[in-house]
């Protein structure tokens, strides 16, 4: 670890106190999160961990970009193995890692697209960026696929009305994607299915055995987004 001892010392702590909040979460829920709990599980008195975490909110805070982070880092790598030009592998993959995640990780799963956690309003200079980082992937995915000629542009699903339209363009700037208004629409939609599949899972919508498969019925979700947003599977040989 580079920096200063001061500085790997700091670092240190606050990988600890991370460590401890994401033990608590998933014991406790995130409405109890406590700073001085923390503390207390941390050996420290707990004025010590106010000098690296300000608040419960700041708690929080910590947690959900952590949370942000961990989940992109593991899209990433299951990413790192597909081929570039496999568009519809790497939709697949994408869905499989997010659902991955978060069936080993359900409580930080649950702080990120759960329920709001009841007087925490997450700061969006901190948390916006590392929060669409999985929307930008997949709106990259369907870029490189739509450039290579591998994504069908779609017919419009419906009327454009002047802030649906704005909001495209919103969506444009923000992520810097030359993509046309029916492929945007349709791969935020694509992405708010995939983790609308995996939250009636993570959160046991689909009953106590979750349909009796429910992998074999996230597969078939995501055949049916990847054929909204374009993308055709390979064919069986390939």
């Amino acid at each position: 670890m580079a920096g200063t001892p001061r500085q790997r010392a700091r670092a240190q702590t606050m990988d600890d106190i991370t460590r401890i909040g994401r033990l608590h979460l998933a014991a406790y829920g995130a409405a109890a999160l406590s700073l001085r709990a923390v503390a207390r599980d941390l050996g420290v008195v707990s004025s010590a961990v106010y000098r690296y975490v300000k608040s419960r909110d700041e708690l929080l805070t910590l947690l959900v970009v952590n949370g942000y982070d961990e989940l992109g880092d593991a899209v990433d790598a299951a990413l790192a193995d597909v081929p570039e030009d496999r568009y519809f592998d790497r939709f697949a993959t994408y869905g499989r890692a997010i659902r991955r995640w978060a069936l080993a990780e359900p409580a930080t799963y649950a702080l990120l697209y759960g329920a709001p956690v009841p007087g925490y309003h997450a700061p969006a200079e901190q948390t916006t960026d590392p929060g669409t980082r999985l929307v930008r992937l997949l709106l990259g995915i369907a870029a490189d696929a739509l450039a290579a000629g591998a994504l069908v542009v779609p017919a419009e699903d419906g009327p454009m009305t002047a802030g649906l339209a704005a909001g495209m363009e919103g969506v444009r700037d923000q992520f810097g994607v030359a993509l046309p208004d029916p492929v945007i629409a349709r791969g935020v939609l694509g992405w708010a299915g995939v983790f609308g599949c995996v939250s009636f899972e993570v959160f046991g919508q689909y009953g106590p055995d979750g349909l009796g498969d429910p992998e074999a019925l996230f597969e078939r979700h995501l055949l049916v987004l990847a054929d909204d947003l374009g993308l055709a599977p390979p064919p069986a040989d390939g």
